[in-house]
């Protein structure tokens, strides 16, 4: 699902710089505000080195005492001036920078939901996590103080060097040369460090995302004694991001050796080329101490790039991936072009329906059915056969290879997602709950439903005779995933959730797959009526859950083998005449010796 990038490192600085400097125009009041005070902040830096030319000349070498007072005067409210704009674009700057964050995780939030399912059934949830929250971090350098300390330092630096150039050209000269022997050095690290801080990123993704599979699957890991295998993938993981890490540790210490050569270099100079300068008297102790300061705020800056570049670098490699994120086509991007759908009949047609997952390789051969508005369709066969891959298409979730899927006439590929999918209802095998409480789980398919409606919707699905048991009702915490209720019980909110929505259409994947007998016979009823006047599909291994079906597709192989009526299926004695019969004789032998299953297993 990521687009090819055929030239990694000329486009992808290209365009990271195009997208620092959109990012850096839609806030360019803040950051006008925050250069403004930058400027007057290093302007007031400049008066300390200055003073003390005027100290060490005029007030300790001419004796003129009177000046004293008025340059500790100037000094200390430069200070107090550089004090007070330091904080002010500290709080101007950073707070832009974390709304600026803020926005682009809400973007890129915004865009991965609405990316096709197939992009997250690829794709682990702790990359798309780190996507939305650390990758989008980085932009804090861009926007926020990063960016005005580099330009500040650069224009400090300018400054500088113009006063040490009139002091003494041959002295900044020698200065400027160990200068840019570490601005080489800084931009070949850069270079190697940006990938590697992609890496990074790539790398701690993934062991989130197996650390969250380990914590999520505990009760699985436990029952097969499998702490020892899982610490040993995330050992392993933990050791490609120590790996990484050191690399990054290595580069950033190299530069920060060589800074402290650089700046001894640059002492020696001032020791051996300002000695000589003040014995020949083309300088004063006045012009050498100030020559000291001004190298300081030069020498500064530069070292200063090596930590801001860094972070720079950083935030490059975090707009690279949320770019990848931000090119990638959305499942609804036409949806501007298709039709409106404002009255749904519930009508669905298959009309030569071909799908494959992997090229080569068909899950749906040329099927081809109706199901007429208000009817339900079942859908049985084997494990493969292509029953949830149907439900998945009318879902939207995937597009046919060949062929039409057909709503009420009109090809679905012309409608509108969200408004054909808001008039479906879905209950899975494997039901989703939020660590919410079984009230908001259940109002989930209708935000603005009262809790009347929650609770008619409740009693439906019969959840209301567990929930009334708990402590806390309809205010109990399901914990997540629903790890706090039963799988039946989890079955019976997510039913009462799609119960709530009112969907024109059901979709039903094994709904009572998880349920006893006694609630499976209650919730049919239910069901039963909530079927009437909409149209259903259901999916049920339990062939006795759908005998009053409209019609039974059979399928067998990606392919519709039989279709009819439960009782035209069976006087066939085709493909559904054995299923039936298999599972018919398997339900009355655990019926007739309950316990005989379990002797064998003994």
């Amino acid at each position: 699902m990521t687009p090819p990038a055929p030239d990694k490192k000329k486009t992808n600085y290209r365009q990271a710089w195009g997208e620092a400097k959109a990012l850096m125009w839609t806030h360019r009041r803040t950051l006008a505000i925050g250069f403004a005070l930058m400027l007057l902040s290093r302007a007031a830096g400049f008066v300390g080195p200055a003073s003390t030319k005027w100290l060490m000349d005029e007030v300790v070498g001419k004796r003129r005492f009177e000046l004293l007072w008025p340059l500790a005067l100037a000094v200390g409210a430069a200070a107090l001036v550089q004090a007070a704009t330091s904080f002010a674009l500290s709080q101007v700057i950073s707070v832009a920078g974390q709304r600026a964050i803020t926005e682009l995780r809400r973007r890129v939030h915004a865009r991965l939901l609405r990316l096709p399912v197939s992009f997250f059934d690829e794709t682990q949830s702790g990359v798309l996590i780190n996507r939305v929250m650390n990758d989008a971090e980085g932009i804090r350098n861009l926007i926020g103080t990063g960016i005005i300390q580099l330009v500040g330092g650069v224009l400090t630096a300018i400054v500088a060097l113009v006063v040490l150039f009139y002091l003494n050209w041959q002295m900044t000269v020698a200065t400027l040369l160990f200068l840019a022997l570490f601005g080489a050095g800084m931009a070949y690290a850069f270079k190697t460090l940006r990938p590697v801080f992609r890496e990074r990123s790539i790398i701690t993704a993934e062991v989130s995302g197996r650390l969250g599979q380990a914590f999520g699957g505990a009760r699985v890991v436990k029952v097969y004694t499998a702490e020892k295998r899982e610490e040993k993938v995330f050992t392993l993981g933990a050791h490609r991001l120590f790996r990484n890490i050191a690399r990054t540790i290595t580069g950033t210490s190299a530069i920060g050796a060589l800074s402290t050569v650089i700046i001894g270099a640059i002492y020696v100079i001032l020791i051996v080329f300002g000695g000589r300068a003040i014995i020949s008297g083309q300088m004063t102790i006045g012009d050498l101490f100030m020559y000291v300061f001004m190298v300081a705020l030069v020498a500064f800056p530069v070292v200063q790039i090596a930590s801001i570049g860094t972070q720079i670098t950083e935030a490059f490699a975090g707009l690279d991936r949320i770019r990848e994120i931000m090119q990638t086509p959305t499942e609804d991007e036409h949806d501007a072009s298709r039709q409106r759908v404002r009255a749904l009949r519930g009508e669905i047609a298959f009309d030569s329906v071909s799908f494959e997952y992997r090229p080569g390789i068909p899950v749906l051969r040329d099927v081809s059915f109706n199901a007429p508005a208000g009817t339900t369709t079942a859908l049985v066969g084997s494990s493969g056969s292509g029953k949830s891959t149907l439900i998945s298409l009318i879902m939207a979730f995937a597009r046919p290879k060949t062929g039409r899927i057909l709503v009420d006439g009109e090809d679905l590929a012309s409608l509108r997602l969200r408004d054909y999918r808001a008039n479906l209802g879905v209950v899975l095998q494997d039901n989703f709950l939020f660590d919410g409480t079984v009230l908001d789980n259940i109002a989930f398919s209708k935000p603005g439903a009262t809790k009347d409606e929650v609770l008619a919707a409740a009693r439906v699905a019969h959840c209301d005779e567990f929930v009334r048991q708990f402590p806390d009702g309809y205010d109990t915490v399901v914990g997540e995933r629903g790890v706090k209720l039963s799988g039946g019980q989890r079955q019976r909110v997510a039913i009462a959730r799609a119960i709530l929505s009112d969907p024109r259409v059901l979709l039903l994947d094994e709904a009572t797959s998880s349920l006893d007998s006694e609630s499976e016979q209650q919730i049919k009823e239910g069901l039963r009526a909530l079927r009437s006047g909409r149209t259903t599909f259901v999916i049920a291994h339990r062939l006795s859950t759908i005998q009053s079906a409209d019609q039974i597709l059979v399928l067998e192989h990606g392919e519709i083998v039989e279709r009819g009526t439960h009782g035209a299926l069976l006087r066939l004695g085709g493909r559904y005449r054995q299923l039936y019969d298999t599972q018919y004789r398997a339900e009355m032998d655990q019926f007739i010796n309950p316990g005989e299953e379990m002797v064998r297993t003994e």
